[in-house]
């Protein structure tokens, strides 16, 4: 399975061990999950400006007519 090397500081890497210990979860399932909830919420906030940006063209659209 392809793996990703991720450098954190000191700091970083100590709120990071906090927060998964938190979650009962090992640290590597915890910043796996993050990462890629990360990019979930990303994604779906691109597909929503689209729409918003669809809907705002559209009404352009329908008075430049």
């Amino acid at each position: 399975m392809p793996a990703l090397n991720v450098t954190f500081t000191d700091a970083e890497l100590e709120q990071l061990r906090a927060s998964a210990s938190g979650t009962e979860t090992s640290l590597k399932v915890f910043v796996h999950d993050a990462a890629l909830a990360a990019a979930n919420d990303r994604k779906r906030m691109i597909a929503q400006l689209a729409q918003e940006v669809a809907a705002t063209s559209a009404e352009l659209n329908a008075r430049l007519a």
